[in-house]
């Protein structure tokens, strides 16, 4: 364990996973230079930033959309009122989560035809719930002992959330949403079945082709996307939430 500027103190595992992928990606580069299908690959390098751009688009849009409508159903469903039908409500969201993404799509394209709003709203289905899962499940975890002292300081309810209840549960919260944008940066790929654009077309095509080059063109940047949001978040994760609630930052 090594100390920081200001007095903080920060793990030397923080960053051993990143670590390790880096140098699991290093390795590959070097199959891939050696095998010559780097050389394949590079041909498609124009086609990997502009199809990277609408898969960015894709996650962003969805990703940000089950962001603030499961976080905002989580608290719906943590009230006190809500107490009789939250789990309810989550076994819905549950069920249709767990029907399979490409059914979900081919749903989406039947209702909203082709292009990346059907494939949007799949996304944001399949994103939504580890989402509303953590934040009820964090709001619900806040010892009671501190909601009954906000409340004996006369703090409103509005109040209690928004001081004491949310800054509790914000890791829990966070968790949650690196898991879904991490299945979010995964799963969009598929969108290109139904004409939603992104990596995957590069991934489809190379496989229907058998083309590896133009495959590896397409998964290897969607790997690597997945990998950089989950840091992002992590980050994220790290620094926003109150240090006395945040284990991460109590090591």
């Amino acid at each position: 364990m090594t100390t920081v500027a200001g007095g903080r103190q920060a793990s030397p595992h923080s960053m051993l996973p990143y670590a390790v992928l880096a140098g699991i990606a290093l390795a590959i580069v070097w199959v891939l230079v050696a095998s010559g299908l780097w050389t394949d690959i590079l041909r498609y390098r124009k086609d990997v930033i502009y199809l990277t751009k609408q898969h960015l688009v894709l996650v962003a849009a969805s990703g940000s959309a089950a962001i603030v409508t499961g976080v905002a159903l989580g608290i719906w469903l943590s009230r006190p009122a809500m107490a009789r039908y939250a789990e309810a409500t989550i076994q819905a969201v549950n069920m249709a989560t767990s029907i399979p993404t490409l059914g979900k799509l081919a749903l989406m394209m039947t209702l909203l035809g082709i292009g990346p709003l059907p494939a949007i709203v799949g996304l944001w289905i399949a994103t939504l719930l580890p989402i509303v899962r953590n934040t009820y499940e964090g709001l619900r975890a806040v010892p009671g002992h501190l909601v009954d002292a906000a409340q004996g300081m006369g703090m409103s309810p509005r109040a209690i959330l928004r001081r004491v209840e949310l800054p509790n549960a914000l890791f829990v919260i966070f968790a949650g949403i690196r898991t879904a944008m991490a299945v979010n940066v995964g799963t969009a790929p598929i969108a290109f079945l139904i004409g939603g654009g992104g990596l995957g077309e590069l991934i489809f095509t190379g496989i229907d082709l058998q083309e590896y080059g133009m495959m590896l063109a397409g998964a290897i940047p969607t790997a690597l996307l997945a990998v950089a949001v989950d840091f992002l978040f992590g980050q994220a994760q790290y620094w926003l939430v109150p240090r006395g609630v945040n284990p991460l930052r109590n090591i």
